[in-house]
């Protein structure tokens, strides 16, 4: 009876309820056979010794299993209030993904799972994770390998990454850039959404730099995929743009009068994306951009999307980049202070302010009191499940939803995507060898897993960005099975502290990039998605070495689901964190790479040498 408890796992409750039982038994047992003075009693022992040593074994064994049954009830209790309190404190009225999870339990829709052994072994993984964390003594038996990879949970492994300081913020122009000799101006009308835009607007700065041009203030197109009319004095400081980068790019708010008449397109002063190549060198500005500019004395890029390539670019011009990026570009105050009010009720705690605290809220940081009064800040991290219906449809992946999943998003290509869709018509593309290329999104169930094979247990907090998932509750439970403290802004924020950013998608996004570079790890299931990669570089850049990013291997990881059939857990675990590990590795910008993402690089970085610091 003494090993009977839960079956063969092994478990540190077991084990205890077990040892329970054997110090009951012996103690009962020297009750028994200890001396008495009584020499009737002696006699009576003796002749029923047999079968009232039968009844105490018995007794001992049932004292063992209720031991072990009411030592497990409180440790599941302890852990169930644990992953429910936080949730608790922040908001009494769920309406995001808690209420996402509250209508699926009550349709009891099914789940829509691609990984059902896998998922099934990471739902046992996390409780014990969860056990070992809260009860450290006990001997919970962990299915991992013990040659795993040893995952540093919440800091920065590399130490070398500290050494990198944010240098964009020297400029060696003059203190302000003279008028004379100026070329004209140049308007852009960005696409795309928030951090499209973002990266378009500092590719501007950049090419009126080089130029010899006056910047008007950027234009934001509206998108039928956004639907957003923002523009961006409502999502960046105005003022503070112009000011902060006058002494390298004249920027001016409107064009002046005389050029406002103007047909741009007319004249030949339009710009299309059709005209300059993707990632364009310095030279093809200067040759195709530049005499129009002169001429005409305006120029207009219409989309302007990742027009301007990063290994070409020199020195000087890499750091107007910076500058524009993590220095000039501060959210509007409203979106600051929803912003420091989010981020201070996701760590539980008021008045705290981080270096990157100082960057997105400057004076703007609200003083709210610690939502529990004595109680440490609490860690989060930061999820951007980038699984919305547009990536999913342009992927042209396969996601097991069979041809009602096909269909729909086939029509939905038609509709915001129809060059893509036409392209479909004359073209077949296998959704088998877009993941096997690693061209296929994250779903929640494969972000889960991940997660539980780096180590993080049940209990985790986890702020979900790009909450609106495509399949909405079946396609979100098996990550909530997993992980049931999710949380995204609109269970974190009330509806009326949420109002003024209503119906704008932008504003909603500046949120989330505000939350995802706060948190203390933020993960990222899709390389090719701008939050992320914007995200990734501002913690890099005002992380100080102190704000890791996991980010997944798509390709990689579809190697080892391909192969999940033939390996156990360990293996599995230990392979996802080898690929995790590897992106950690601390170096200076690979060429090809993106500025944005990867700041370590010369006029953005420098990296510490001595008592002092050089760009490299």
């Amino acid at each position: 009876m003494e090993g009977s408890c839960g079956g063969g796992g092994g478990g540190g409750a077991v084990q205890m309820a077990a040892w329970q039982g054997r110090v009951g038994a012996t103690n009962i047992g020297r009750l028994r056979h200890g001396k008495t003075s009584s020499s009737s009693s002696a006699a009576v022992a003796a002749r029923g010794g047999g079968v009232t040593a039968w009844h105490l074994r018995v007794f001992a064994g049932v004292v063992g299993v209720m031991g072990c049954l009411l030592l497990v009830a409180s440790l599941m209790m302890s852990a169930v209030h644990q992953v429910q309190f936080r949730n608790a404190a922040i908001s009494r009225s769920f309406r995001g993904l808690q209420e996402l999870k509250q209508n699926s339990v009550r349709t009891e829709e099914a789940e829509q799972i691609m990984h059902p052994r896998l998922l099934q072994m990471a739902t046992s993984v996390v409780t014990k994770l969860l056990l070992m964390s809260n009860f450290p003594s006990l001997p919970v038996q962990n299915e991992s390998d013990s040659d795993s990879v040893k995952f540093s949970l919440w800091e920065e492994p590399y130490k070398q990454a500290r050494k990198w300081k944010p240098c964009a913020a020297k400029h060696s122009l003059p203190d302000e850039v003279p008028e004379e000799n100026n070329n004209g101006f140049i308007l852009i009308s960005a696409n795309g959404g928030l951090n499209q835009q973002r990266v378009a607007v500092c590719n501007a700065v950049v090419v009126a730099a080089l130029l010899n041009a006056t910047l008007v203030l950027p234009r934001f197109l509206y998108s039928s995929v956004w639907k957003d009319t923002s523009q961006f004095g409502d999502i960046y400081q105005e003022d503070y743009f112009v000011n902060y980068m006058k002494s390298d790019v004249h920027i001016v708010k409107d064009l002046p009068p005389h050029l406002q008449s103007l047909d741009l397109e007319a004249i030949g002063s339009q710009i299309t994306d059709m005209d300059i190549s993707k990632e364009a060198a310095p030279s093809e500005f200067i040759k195709a951009v530049l005499p129009i500019l002169q001429q005409n004395g305006v120029v207009h890029f219409l989309g302007f999307g990742n027009r301007l390539g990063f290994d070409s670019v020199p020195v000087h011009l890499q750091r107007l980049r910076c500058r524009c990026n993590f220095h000039a570009l501060k959210f509007v105050p409203e979106i600051q202070r929803a912003g420091s009010l989010l981020v201070q009720r996701l760590r539980r705690a008021g008045a705290m302010r981080t270096e990157m605290d100082k960057q997105l809220f400057g004076s703007n940081m609200l003083d709210v009191p610690a939502l529990l009064a004595g109680g440490e800040p609490s860690r989060y991290l930061a999820l951007h499940m980038r699984f919305e219906e547009d990536m999913v449809a342009y992927s042209l992946c396969d996601f097991g939803g069979g041809d009602a999943e096909r269909e729909e998003l086939q029509a939905y290509r038609e509709t915001h995507f129809p060059t893509l869709a036409m392209r479909l018509r004359n073209t077949s593309v296998s959704p088998e060898e877009q993941r096997s290329l690693g061209r296929c999104p994250l779903t929640p169930e494969e972000a889960g897993l991940v997660l539980t094979a780096l180590g993080y247990d049940r209990g985790t907090f986890i702020y979900v960005a790009g909450s609106q998932i495509y399949g909405g509750a079946a396609r979100l439970r098996p990550l909530t099975r997993l992980f049931p403290n999710l949380v995204t802004k609109e269970d974190v924020l009330s509806s009326a502290e949420l109002a003024p950013f209503k119906n704008f998608s932008s504003r909603l996004a500046a949120l989330d990039f505000i939350a995802c570079a706060s948190a203390d790890v933020f993960a990222v299931t899709d390389s090719g998605s701008q939050l992320s990669s914007l995200v990734s570089g501002y913690r890099v850049y005002h992380g100080r070495g102190r704000a890791p990013t996991l980010h997944p291997n798509r390709k990689r990881y579809a190697q080892i689901l391909g192969e999940e059939e033939g390996i156990g857990w360990g293996g599995f675990e230990r392979r996802v964190r080898n690929m995790v590990e590897e992106y950690k590795r601390v170096s200076a910008r690979p060429r090809g790479r993106s500025v944005y993402r990867q700041p370590r690089t010369p006029g953005c970085m420098c990296r510490a040498a001595g008592d002092g610091s050089v760009d490299f």
